[in-house]
């Protein structure tokens, strides 16, 4: 377990200022946690048994490098999102792929490919007295649109960091919908004509998440179990994602005080 309930937090538990909570949510990839008014949630954890168990894929053995079948690599990349309406919090997660070489009958070698949803467990810090938008999507791509070299400035010193290095680095990678992409830039949007990258574009922004889009973007796992591979693995539980929310409910206002 990767997440401890905060010191904090427990003292309210023990005192009776806060009450535990859980919530559990799957399959579908929208979903709301609802926060009673005159009140507030502290989400301080959550448990994450990713999308694509169940199943496998087989494919000829090759020796030389591959990238995975997609109907598997589609699961390899998930992401999790918490959107309160004043922060939003994105968690993209890599997603163990288990292979097996095996022969059949002709003597031909095959790899099996296979997702390890054991689940993920990870510490968070979320206030929010508004419902908590959840969204939860698969990706596959994250379009490289620019690759740069790094200049040396105060914020990238020679040596210590790629500034001045002859490598050029992705300096702007392309998330979501192909006309409208998130614009994920680096080293930074602040200050971006320090780094002589050019003007900086409309769509830009300083984290890493992707957007809704069935190719380039979020593929929202129980459309894409349904609509792909089709209506046996969509009903099967193992194929389908479960996130689990622990949090702690205040009822009262957030005091200024709490982040």
């Amino acid at each position: 377990m990767s997440w401890q309930i905060p010191t904090e937090i427990e003292k309210d538990f023990k005192s009776g200022k806060a009450t535990y909570r859980t919530f559990q949510t799957g399959n579908g990839g929208q979903s709301i946690l609802p926060v009673p008014a005159n009140s507030y949630a502290v989400i301080f954890g959550y448990d994450f048994s990713p999308a694509g168990g169940g199943f496998r894929v087989s494919d000829a053995f090759a020796i030389n490098p591959q990238l995975l079948p997609d109907a598997i690599r589609f699961f390899e990349t998930q992401q999790i999102s918490f959107y309160t309406g004043t922060d939003f919090y994105p968690f993209i997660h890599h997603v163990n792929t288990e292979i097996t070489l095996a022969i059949d009958p002709g003597e031909n070698y095959y790899n099996h490919y296979s997702i390890d949803n054991t689940p993920i467990a990870r510490q968070v810090y979320i206030t929010s007295s508004n419902d908590v938008t959840i969204t939860v999507g698969l990706i596959l791509t994250s379009n490289r649109t620019t690759a740069s070299a790094i200049p040396i400035t105060n914020r990238t010193p020679f040596s210590l960091t790629y500034g001045g290095s002859a490598q050029t680095p992705n300096t702007q990678t392309d998330f979501g919908p192909a006309l409208t992409p998130l614009q994920f830039m680096q080293p930074s949007p602040k200050d971006y004509a320090d780094f002589g990258l050019g003007i900086l574009p409309g769509n830009a922004d300083g984290q890493a998440f992707a957007t809704p889009d069935i190719v380039n973007g979020l593929y929202e796992p129980s459309t894409y179990l349904r609509d792909v591979l089709g209506g046996t693995f969509a009903n099967a539980a193992a194929c389908n994602y479960y996130l689990n929310l622990h949090y702690a409910l205040y009822t009262e206002t957030i005091p200024e005080t709490r982040g």
